[in-house]
């Protein structure tokens, strides 16, 4: 008998070469004649920018650009996109660019409509009704930011990666075209598509839905594990194991790029809704900290976090070794991704980083203290020094 389950998405999603050009018929469809695009000077330069607009512009809607967006986007950056957005007075929001462009996007959505600060917001299913009319174009193949609910920034205060969660963060349109991703850089490329690789395992091998609602803590986004998350779950590991190096080796390889565009959207459906859990909370100080890219770190301690989940998830670990076309083993399924981390130029050790071993027991404090993630995971951390182990082990 299968579970009864929930399951959610964008509003409509839109994937295939070119696709881009159909960002006037959606504006349409928005009834958008102002369309604020939140960037960055990168995409500005490298002509993506005007690929978006060129479409929107033939269609008669008139566009800003707020290109003041940065990688692992602090809460200033947000700040001044709210600015820019009251200043020029859009109909819609649209985010390009990867994860931290697509998540400023969302917290300039979620603040244009209910006011006050983007710290004002921070934690689980705490936003109260829609935000403004967004849409996502990723330009980057890991985050599934263009179909999740979630937004992540770094709180500048704290020193720490913090993130929002809400239904109504997810975007009325995602717009996924592969070809946008053709110019992404080697290394941009390789942390994105770990990235997808983590939001998958993590989705695979969280909690069951029917467990996880019986779990203490409240309204989620994340619901645990179901048949729908599984399946777009396994097929994102299997695009990944045969398309990512070949994306990292041939920018310009087609067919790689659409299998990796494919790949991290269909990880961002299996985890938006079932849940990403340790390795991400794990992630967030150490992102905070060092300020390494988001999939960099959360590549980085997949595989130790993977380990720790051997003894609950050995029959899933495994076939994960299968979909990626390795060892259809446990043990073999972890080699073989310690093998990508390091075929793709993913950093191997915390110490890489720059982490020292005195910052560690901080950290295992943080990412214990992030219960929404930890509610997810197969195997709960008694306490955070089985978390400390887990970095100790990783640095």
């Amino acid at each position: 008998m299968l579970p009864s389950f929930t399951f959610h998405s964008a509003g409509s999603l839109i994937f295939g070469r070119d696709s881009v050009n159909r960002l006037g018929e959606i504006a349409g469809r928005l009834k958008a004649g102002r369309i604020l695009i939140v960037t960055d000077p990168v995409l500005v330069k490298a002509g993506l920018v005007e690929r978006a607009i060129a479409p929107l512009s033939a269609a008669g809607v008139t566009c800003d650009v707020f290109a003041g967006c940065v990688p692992e986007p602090p809460v200033e950056v947000v700040r001044a996109g709210v600015d820019a957005a009251r200043t020029f007075r859009p109909d819609a929001v649209l985010g390009l660019g990867g994860g931290s462009n697509m998540d400023a996007a969302k917290l300039v959505a979620l603040v244009l409509a209910h006011g006050g600060d983007a710290t004002d917001w921070v934690g689980d299913s705490r936003v109260p009704g829609p935000v403004f009319p967004l849409i996502c174009v990723p330009t980057t193949a890991g985050t599934g930011s263009e179909v999740s609910a979630a937004a992540v920034f770094t709180d500048t205060a704290q020193k720490m990666k913090v993130s929002t969660l809400s239904p109504y963060l997810r975007p009325a349109f995602a717009v996924v075209d592969p070809l946008l991703t053709v110019g992404c850089p080697k290394q941009v490329t390789a942390d994105s598509g770990i990235d997808a690789l983590t939001h998958a395992i993590e989705a695979y091998t969280a909690v069951g839905q029917t467990e996880f609602l019986k779990r203490p803590g409240g309204a989620s986004v994340y619901q645990g594990k179901n048949p729908l998350s599984d399946a777009m779950a396994l097929e994102c590991i299997r695009l990944v194991g045969k398309f990512l190096k070949r994306a990292v080796d041939d920018g310009g390889d087609l067919d790689a790029r659409d299998g990796m565009a494919l790949a991290a959207t269909l990880g961002g459906l299996a985890f938006a809704n079932a849940g990403v859990a340790l390795v991400h909370a794990m992630e967030y100080p150490v992102g905070g900290a060092v300020h390494v890219s988001h999939g960099a770190g959360n590549g980085l301690l997949l595989p130790y976090v993977m380990k720790y989940h051997l003894d609950c998830r050995s029959r899933e670990i495994a076939e994960i070794g299968d979909r990626l076309g390795g060892s259809s083993t446990a043990d073999g399924a972890i080699a073989h991704i310690e093998r990508l981390r390091e075929e793709v130029g993913i950093p191997l050790r915390l110490r890489d980083l720059g982490v020292t071993e005195a910052m560690l027991p901080g950290f295992a404090e943080k990412a214990f203290a992030i219960k929404r993630l930890m509610r997810v995971n197969p195997r709960v951390p008694a306490s955070a020094d089985e978390i400390l182990d887990i970095y100790r082990a990783a640095y």
